[in-house]
Formats: C-alpha cells, sequence, structure tokens
C-alpha cells in the first residue's frame, strides 16, 4: 500500500507560530480550528464564508458545506480553508500546561 504523502500547513500559518506549526503535517482539520472558507468559481465568482461554530453547531455547519459542495461542484474551481490560528494556538497552550500539570 503506498505511504500517504503528508500536507503541511501553508506558509503564513506557519510564520503565525512556527516553534509549533513548523512540523505540523495535516490530514484533516476539526471545523473549530478554521476562521473561514473561500470557494472560487470557474466564472471568476468568490464566496468567502465565516465559520462561527458560537453562533451555529459544528453539525449544521458541515452539512451546509457539504450541501454547498454538492450542488455547486461542477462550477467550483478551488476552494481554501482559512485557519483560526489564534484558537489553535490558544487551544494547544492551555492543553500543554494541563499536561505538563498532570506530569509533575
Amino acid at each position: 500500500m503506498p505511504k500517504k504523502k503528508l500536507k503541511k500547513l501553508p506558509q503564513d500559518v506557519i510564520n503565525h507560530w512556527p516553534e509549533v506549526f513548523e512540523d505540523v503535517d495535516i490530514d484533516v482539520v476539526p471545523l473549530e480550528y478554521l476562521h473561514s472558507v473561500r470557494v472560487e468559481f470557474i466564472d471568476g465568482k468568490k464566496w468567502d464564508i465565516a465559520i462561527d461554530t458560537q453562533k451555529n453547531d459544528v453539525k449544521t455547519i458541515e452539512k451546509s458545506l457539504e450541501e454547498l459542495f454538492a450542488e455547486y461542484k461542477e462550477q467550483i474551481k478551488n476552494v481554501d480553508f482559512k485557519l483560526n490560528t489564534n484558537k489553535v494556538k490558544n487551544d494547544i497552550s492551555k492543553r500543554t500546561a494541563k499536561f505538563l500539570k498532570l506530569r509533575r
């Protein structure tokens, strides 16, 4: 079985917190860590979709995105996911602090 190619984060994300993000390989990013989704269509239109898990539950957002991608799949040229780097950084810092307290 061929080995799955690991994906690196975009350089602008790595620059936000290089000591952590430099070595991160991604396969799936939970919706909670997305800031927005940009959908580019072959006709040149661009839709920026804000992801706000405070206002909408994850299942609702996930279903809406799946429906959007299914409905427009023939017209979509590209999809970019913008990571909420502050949330990732905050959550990693909290979990690391908690882990280190438990290890002492």
